[in-house]
């Protein structure tokens, strides 16, 4: 009886909860006093940078927790040991402490685990936080008179669809969290763990530069069809590159090569892309239970770094085109020099034999560079065709009459 009431103990559930809630209170706090006289945009636009950063922050805790090994640091979800800390669980940790000393549960595993368990429940009641207000404002904006406005300016915000959908999909991310701890380090969900923290800093950038849209009361730049389609198709890039680098770290891959430019003295080594490439298997093995081959570890490497430099070259052009739009120079510059970062960090990882605060900076540069795509993406329109043409005609003839001017000097 008592082992089948365990199984619906909601006391760890609710320390969680009110952890978060304490977490929370802080930014939401500051917040409120720093913008008290600011309009509704404004306020929106600062609590969602705020929790923007947040979010960044917690995904460069998550890469600790994994690269640390203390991702079963508390083997359950979601307390630990069923405790709502590693405190009251410190005699189960010892026992499976002394078992294996170098094993995955020990002390400290225990409390990163169990940090990034409740900065996780903070940033969710944030986001929690930021639906509300958005959905408050809005009614607020339907039932006020036409002439009113919401003493920026203008009458309209971001619609209040974005902000639930990010709070549906930060629930989502926390139930791959927690499928995370309980199938054991599965490949496919840790790596779907990451994409899914990417896509919740995509989420919360889009709202932010939207808030500030309405605040400054300005449309998106107009840029040619060409360096529109760059930018999506990069971020593409992107996103297929961070899904490889998940599924390197996840599957342990990293030091499968060891020397750049060439592996394993080879420009081409033994590879066996069927076995590194079958998703839905255990860490480690095959699906049908055998050790998976070194030569499969190789081939998940190998192809997260030939991707890396289409990247890296795709980064460069788009950041050297998106230069010429002063709208968007601060994007350009920002892709140039994560883009760099992202060299710098790879190239330690494999030469400096995985050293932690390299691996981590470069899950921070994968999420940064997602995040600055976003931001220029939502800062960018694309211009008709009619314009486009136009300013291609404007351009030619300001050549043109440059040409004319040297030929008669």
């Amino acid at each position: 009886m008592d082992s089948t009431s365990s199984l619906y103990d909601l006391t760890p559930i609710a320390w969680l909860m009110a952890v978060g809630v304490l977490i929370a209170l802080g930014p939401l706090v500051w917040v409120w006093r720093r913008n008290a006289g600011s309009g509704p945009a404004r306020r929106l636009h600062a609590l969602t940078v705020l929790t923007l950063f947040l979010t960044f922050d917690l995904t460069l805790f998550g890469a600790f927790t994994r690269l640390t090994d203390s991702g079963l640091g508390c083997p359950d979800w979601p307390g630990c040991y069923g405790n709502a800390s590693p405190h009251g669980a410190r005699h189960e940790i010892a026992m499976a402490q002394s078992a294996q000393p170098t094993g995955p549960v020990t002390h400290s595993k225990a409390w990163v685990e169990m940090v990034h368990r409740y900065l996780a429940t903070g940033v969710g009641v944030l986001i929690l936080t930021l639906a509300a207000a958005t959905w408050i404002v809005r009614r607020r904006q339907r039932l006020a008179p036409p002439s009113s406005t919401d003493g920026s300016g203008h009458h309209a915000t971001l619609s209040a669809w974005w902000p639930a959908f990010t709070l549906v999909w930060v629930c989502l991310q926390g139930a791959f969290g927690a499928l995370t701890v309980t199938w054991k380090l599965f490949p496919a969900i840790v790596t779907l763990h990451l994409l899914g923290a990417v896509v919740l800093l995509a989420l919360l950038c889009i709202q932010a530069v939207h808030y500030r849209q309405a605040a400054a009361d300005r449309l998106p730049t107009p840029v040619s069809p060409a360096l529109r389609n760059g930018l999506i198709a990069t971020t593409v890039l992107l996103v297929l590159q961070i899904a490889l680098g998940g599924w390197v770290s996840t599957n342990y891959a990293v030091l499968a090569c060891t020397q750049f430019p060439t592996c394993q003295d080879s420009w081409w080594p033994p590879m066996n892309f069927a076995q590194g490439f079958e998703i839905w298997r255990h860490l480690g093995v095959t699906g049908d239970g055998q050790p998976l081959d070194f030569s499969a570890l190789t081939a998940i490497h190998y192809a997260h770094r030939l991707m890396a430099y289409a990247v890296f070259v795709a980064l460069g052009v788009l950041a050297w085109r998106m230069r010429r739009i002063v709208a968007l120079r601060p994007q350009a510059r920002w892709l140039a020099g994560l883009a760099l970062l992202q060299l710098a960090t790879g190239l330690g990882n494999v030469l400096l034999g995985w050293p932690l605060a390299a691996a981590v900076l470069h899950t921070g540069g994968a999420a940064a560079l997602a995040v600055v795509l976003t931001w220029a993406l939502c800062e960018s329109r694309r211009a008709p065709a009619a314009r486009s043409a136009h300013a291609g005609e404007n351009t030619a003839g300001h050549n043109n009459s440059q040409r004319q001017r040297k030929a008669a000097a």
